[in-house]
């Protein structure tokens, strides 16, 4: 095992290891959270994207990575890179190019989504194995109920991991709970579909051709919101300003959908504060959430 504390090394290291000892050069890239990565590039001048953990949280968290890209390419029609190589601890893709900054983009973006969500809908929620989210694993145990699966193993899982239990209070705790037993009430029933399930800006970029390109997911059966949230609370650009105007002209998503993405998105707060130590004020947004639910003092 390495011992090199340099990203670029340690990745470098690992290409070679697993056989790619034509890599000359390792340019560690920006933006990741819970891995490092880079553009790795070969004699003959080509480049491919390389990722990897300094400590694995598991021996299946690329190869269940690499699944879900090959899910929503297969599955549900969405561009995503060729999977090149993949181990206990390096995942090597074909190289995407940076996301351009257009509206145009963002609408076939929505295109895209709409055509994810429409065309893989399932009569349970879950997916055959766990994954990962982060460094985190995705309970995906299958269910009927795609309340009790958001309650169960989108919300209340979370709550014995050890950054969570100490920055949530016992009335925090106890709001989540309430919330998580009226969510009939809270939130329309809806169909399961595949998602794309960690849909942040920076998980999408573009192929060569400038079709929009998703990485980095943690694919399920669940409800289209998962996806929708993800890009509503997580600041899009200005040039995705007609995204969500697509997207609703695609399915015919209710009008009501903005008021309950604080709810949706309560499940990608609960997975930051559980894994960084810059929370990007995930607690304060939960705790504003919640508020109607904790315990009157």
């Amino acid at each position: 095992m390495s011992t090199t504390t340099d990203p670029a090394l340690l990745l470098l290291e690992r290409l070679h290891g697993a056989g790619m000892t034509d890599v000359v050069e390792v340019a560690q890239a920006s933006g990741g959270q819970a891995a490092v990565a880079g553009l790795a590039r070969r004699a003959d001048g080509s480049s491919v994207f390389v990722k990897g953990f300094v400590e694995p949280p598991s021996d299946d968290a690329f190869a269940a990575e690499a699944e879900g890209l090959t899910a929503l390419r297969t599955l549900g029609g969405a561009t995503t890179p060729d999977v090149l190589l993949v181990s206990a601890d390096l995942l090597v893709l074909e190289t995407l190019q940076p996301r351009p900054s257009d509206e145009a983009f963002w609408e076939r973006l929505a295109h895209a989504l709409a055509r994810l969500h429409t065309t893989t809908t399932h009569d349970r929620f879950g997916w055959h194995r766990d994954n990962w989210l982060g460094r985190r694993r995705q309970v995906n145990t299958w269910c009927d109920d795609g309340f009790e699966f958001f309650a169960q193993h989108r919300l209340l899982r979370w709550l014995d991991e050890p950054r969570v239990h100490a920055t949530l209070d016992a009335g925090d705790r106890t709001a989540l709970e309430r919330l998580c037993a009226r969510l009939p009430e809270l939130l329309p029933t809806r169909p399961a579909c595949l998602v794309h399930g960690d849909l942040w800006a920076g998980n999408v970029l573009a192929a060569a051709d400038g079709a929009p390109a998703l990485i980095d997911p943690a694919v399920s059966y669940t409800w289209a919101d998962i996806d929708l949230a993800h890009v509503w609370t997580t600041a899009p650009p200005p040039e995705a300003s007609r995204f969500f105007d697509v997207y609703a002209e695609l399915t015919g998503l209710d009008d009501g959908w903005r008021e309950r993405m604080p709810i949706v998105q309560l499940r990608q707060h609960l997975a930051v504060i559980a894994q960084f130590d810059d929370l990007w004020g995930a607690a304060d947004d939960l705790r504003a959430t919640l508020a109607p639910f904790r315990p009157r003092s």
